[in-house]
């Protein structure tokens, strides 16, 4: 199913100094657009993940040899007639962590944008989320890198598969280091070749790092078997969200005669005939299928999922999402 990310080529994009001021010049829109919609969804006091001093109220225990009298919880000592303490939550500024795969199928687009351009916004909202009151954010970028080899016609051959070019940003905080953060991540250029999304995520596990927010981005392509096991890792330290980017023509082929497609991550090339309806039908089931292997093996991991898809407004699906999760958590579930 991979090999239907590529459709159509993707937009040729400029490089150099004019490639930079574009990409400000998008970041710049793009924080507006986030500043005017999800400001205000997610801000406030936040919990810390670990107890200790603070002057976050916490839960009560039962009080033991050596406890500061001075957290001596009265309400709940007159209830229960047995001495309670009150512990407290350690106020720590929240470290976010994004993962982020620029892959060469990200080059993709049918829709309103290029799925690349999806996942540029995406990590543009979430640092935006997550960088006031002195929080620190963080990514690890990957992209292709492995040489792919020459494309050939109808017959099938092995993806290049290795780690890809993985580059690590660290974490600060600050709007401007965020700023820059972004920048680097929407000016790394495509590369031939597939990178690891396992690999790539293994990286927010090496060297383990404090709790915080986990964030990988990416559209899932590769197979679960290789990103799922760093992935139920990474979510035993962390509160993990997975934000999976999907192009229409991914779920679906439209009936436009011969469609010749191309892999941009192997160079492999078909001619498909779409005019067939059988050949439509088991297309979208075996897209529904993988997408819903994909769907399985995140809520295995214990990840809160959220689908953009380029034909659809990002913007406005992250809304939904940031407000449902907020509402979730006001009814004290977690998911």
């Amino acid at each position: 199913m991979a090999w239907a990310a590529a459709v159509t080529p993707a937009t040729p994009r400029p490089a150099g100094a004019a490639d930079s001021t574009r990409s400000g010049a998008v970041l710049a829109r793009l924080q507006l657009l986030v500043t005017r919609k999800l400001d205000g969804l997610l801000q406030g006091d936040y919990a810390g993940l670990l107890p200790g001093p603070g002057s976050e109220a916490g839960e009560s225990r039962e009080y033991r040899p050596g406890d500061d009298v001075r957290r001596m919880d009265w309400p709940v000592t007159a209830r229960t007639t047995m001495p309670h303490v009150r512990r407290t939550v350690a106020d720590r500024e929240l470290e976010t962590w994004l993962a982020v795969d620029l892959s060469a199928s990200l080059d993709f687009g049918t829709g309103r944008w290029l799925k690349r351009d999806v996942v540029v916004a995406a990590a543009t909202a979430v640092t935006h989320l997550t960088v006031r009151g002195g929080n620190r954010v963080g990514a690890v970028v990957g992209s292709g890198g492995v040489e792919a080899p020459p494309a050939r016609r109808w017959r099938p051959q092995p993806p290049p598969v290795g780690p890809g070019q993985l580059v690590r940003l660290p974490a600060r905080s600050g709007r401007r280091e965020a700023q820059g953060l972004l920048r680097a991540i929407a000016e790394t250029p495509p590369r031939p070749g597939r990178s690891d999304l396992g690999a790539l995520v293994d990286m927010l596990n090496r060297p383990p790092r404090r709790r915080g927010v986990a964030v990988v981005i990416s559209d899932f392509l590769a197979p679960p078997r290789q990103w799922a096991r760093p992935l139920r890792k990474l979510r035993v330290r962390h509160d993990l969200l997975a934000i999976e980017v999907v192009d229409p023509r991914e779920l679906e082929l439209p009936d436009v005669g011969v469609l010749p497609v191309v892999d941009p991550e192997t160079g492999e090339l078909h001619e498909v005939q779409t005019a067939d309806p059988a050949l439509r039908h088991r297309y979208a089931a075996a897209a529904a299928a993988q997408r819903a292997e994909i769907a399985a093996a995140l809520r295995a991991a214990g990840a809160a999922h959220l689908r953009l898809r380029t034909d659809r407004d990002w913007l406005l699906d992250m809304v939904r999402f940031v407000a449902a999760q907020r509402h979730a958590r006001t009814r004290g579930t977690t998911r």
